[in-house]
């Protein structure tokens, strides 16, 4: 790896490590928040929707910008709105404030994952590959190991919107403080954007990345059912305190991080399906693992199960951009994580309106799904060789 690519790939590091930290000190917190502003179950429920609309929405436009304006000023672009974002959240204590805030905080994550992808894709190519997806997972979860208990922390002494503040303050500094070093590391290097010409041809998936995108739909769904009932579920059903659910996170990153190393090492040398079915398994479990909690300990192996679910993410990134067009690549990124946002977009509403019903409903409606997406890709999903001949 050449001096300029060294650089760029450890500023991407630094920006998702400090940008993550500042935003996991209060994110896991929000639904909590909401409750505590007057938001009911149902409007928790929205507020996960209106984040995966979100989510999906962004994927496009950030792959497009990527392509035309190139990885370093399109993150660049990304994280200032993000600040943005932060400044709304500090000073608009309200259900409407979070809504709004939110709008401009998800530009980092969603407007940038396929420039976060494309660094990636630029700079590595085959087995390193899954290893720079390992890297680039480590330490994107490193903040949520450390920073949920702090933020717990934060809320016990200050309370919830007092510590929420403060949490939202420090996302403001942390952030201003990374958009100067992403100046200097990665928008004024990499490759050129590609032409006028190119940034407008159309995007094609596939077959078989249109597979793993319909397994990973239904997978997705499974996540976000009961995801932002999840610090609900813990602090008012099985009565844990705010800083022991932010352990509780920790525990799910620290299981994340550890299982990406043999992983990683295996999927990199051998086939990569069974590790995206692994993940998917975990994926199913860790629904029926919380709804079975009834204490600490029973959350705490919950959460180990699932942390497991993030064994098969290199190996799955690494694959969605080896079918990728390298010239579009931040688009065909886009397209796929719009695809996939807008089918799951609508989960946490549905997990909502089932948790008005009875709790236990979004958690099983979850593994349903979760079960669904694992046999599709047991079935459909290609192995390498059969992708191999597909892409002749």
């Amino acid at each position: 790896m050449t001096t300029t690519a060294s650089r760029r790939a450890g500023t991407l590091a630094a920006a998702l490590f400090v940008f993550g930290f500042g935003e996991e000190l209060w994110s896991r917190y929000v639904p909590e928040y909401l409750r505590t502003l007057g938001a009911t179950a149902f409007t928790v429920g929205l507020f996960g929707t209106f984040r995966d609309f979100l989510d999906a929405a962004y994927a496009y436009p950030g792959g497009a910008l990527t392509d035309r304006f190139g990885t370093g000023r399109a993150l660049l672009a990304f994280g200032a709105l993000s600040v943005g974002g932060f400044a709304i959240l500090a000073a608009w204590p309200a259900v409407a404030g979070v809504f709004v805030g939110t709008f401009f905080v998800m530009a980092w994550a969603s407007l940038g994952l396929p420039a976060t992808f494309a660094v990636v894709g630029e700079e590595l190519a085959g087995a390193r590959r899954v290893v720079g997806f390992t890297v680039q997972a480590i330490v994107k979860r490193v903040p949520i190991v450390l920073a949920p208990p702090l933020g717990g922390l934060l809320i016990e002494r200050s309370g919830m919107r007092g510590g929420m503040r403060i949490g939202f303050g420090v996302s403001i500094a942390l952030s201003i403080a990374m958009l100067a070093a992403i100046v200097r590391g990665l928008a004024r290097g990499g490759p050129p954007p590609p032409s006028r010409e190119a940034s407008r041809a159309r995007v094609r998936l596939r077959p078989a990345l249109r597979q793993l995108l319909v397994a990973d739909c239904l997978v997705r769904l499974c996540e976000g059912l009961p995801e932002v009932f999840v610090v609900i579920w813990a602090i008012e059903f099985v009565r844990v305190s705010p800083t022991r659910f932010g352990l509780l996170t920790s525990i799910l990153m620290a299981t994340a991080i550890v299982s990406y190393f043999p992983a990683a090492a295996l999927a990199g040398r051998t086939e990569r399906k069974p590790f995206v079915l692994l993940t998917y398994v975990f994926f199913t479990a860790y629904p029926l693992a919380l709804l079975a909690s009834r204490s600490f300990a029973g959350l705490a192996l919950a959460m180990a199960i699932g942390g497991l679910r993030e064994i098969g993410e290199p190996a799955r990134k690494a694959l969605i951009v080896d079918l990728a067009d390298p010239a579009a690549r931040g688009r065909t990124v886009g397209v796929y994580y719009a695809w996939r946002g807008f089918a799951v977009a609508g989960a946490s509403a549905i997990g909502g309106a089932l948790w008005t019903i009875r709790p236990a409903w979004t958690f099983l409606a979850a593994a349903g799904l979760g079960a669904s997406g694992t046999l599709w890709a047991a079935f459909f999903l290609p192995r390498a060789a059969e992708r191999e001949e597909e892409s002749r």
